[in-house]
């Protein structure tokens, strides 16, 4: 399913508005100057399986990447996906 992401700085996140008006969401902190941690990731219900969660992670990561920060991946979902896209694994702090 292609979405459109959209990076919310002032609420730290990036989201995606779904037909229903519901959202899915990756939420960050910003620890340090060059540090993002990824704290959550959701994404209701009705539209889990559809490869949103990834979407929303990768766009996250390419972020980061871009603006040089290094990666904390609290939240589980970001860890597993990062182990299992070694591709990544060079941004964890």
């Amino acid at each position: 399913m292609d979405v459109k992401i959209v990076h919310e700085e002032k609420y730290q996140q990036f989201t995606v508005t779904l037909t229903n008006d519901e959202e899915a969401e990756l939420a960050y902190a910003r620890p340090a100057e060059k540090e993002i941690d990824f704290t959550h990731t959701f994404v209701p219900e009705s539209a889990r399986g559809k490869g949103i969660a990834q979407q929303l992670i990768e766009e996250g990561l390419c972020f980061a990447r871009d603006n040089g920060y290094l990666v904390i991946a609290t939240c589980p979902v970001v860890a597993k996906y990062i182990q299992k896209n070694p591709q990544h694994k060079d941004l964890l702090k």
